[in-house]
């Protein structure tokens, strides 16, 4: 039972977030909230050490003072910012840098999809449905949140949570 949460909870919560910036433009802190809190409790469930834990969350502090850094320069969104440490806290020194340059590589092509997309004038009918409006106004930014959780879900099966459930399972 809590190997399946292990093995869904972070996968589902990183979905949900690009999913809802995606169609609202916002990933509200309680996602990443959720995220702090289950790394936390499965950190416990797995038996982390205190030492590893505390390298994720050096890991989660440097990554957000960046993050707030280019939130501060209107760079990207807050909850972009919020959402990549919670996800680096997870992820730690072993896989950060992977999420980052994956994340980085699927932003960059999502935005020049985007950007395309703008470009095309679509017809009113879809332009009248809320969210196609907002992803078309090009005041409005970029969903980066949909790379952020893409990039998630490649890198979180090579993290030791999934080792876990892999030894657990008996297939390691």
């Amino acid at each position: 039972m809590l190997d399946t949460l292990l093995i869904l909870f972070f996968p589902f919560l990183m979905v949900f977030a690009a999913a809802s910036d995606l169609v609202s433009m916002t990933i509200s802190n309680k996602i990443s909230l959720a995220l702090i809190t289950g790394f936390m409790v499965f950190a416990v469930w797995i038996q982390m050490d205190l030492e590893t834990i505390g390298w994720h969350w050096a890991m989660f502090g440097i990554v957000l003072l960046v993050s707030f850094a280019l939130f501060a320069l209107n760079v990207i969104g807050g909850g972009d910012a919020k959402l990549v440490a919670a996800a680096s806290l997870w992820f730690g020194w072993e896989h950060t840098m992977d999420y980052i340059v994956i994340f980085a590589l699927m932003g960059g092509l999502m935005t020049l999809v985007i950007l395309r997309f703008r470009s095309i004038p679509l017809p009113d009918r879809i332009t009248n449905v809320d969210w196609i409006a907002r992803l078309y106004n090009a005041g409005s930014g970029v969903p980066y949140g949909v790379a952020l959780g893409a990039a998630a879900i490649v890198v979180y099966p090579q993290t030791p949570w999934m080792q876990h459930v892999f030894v657990a399972a008996g297939t390691l």
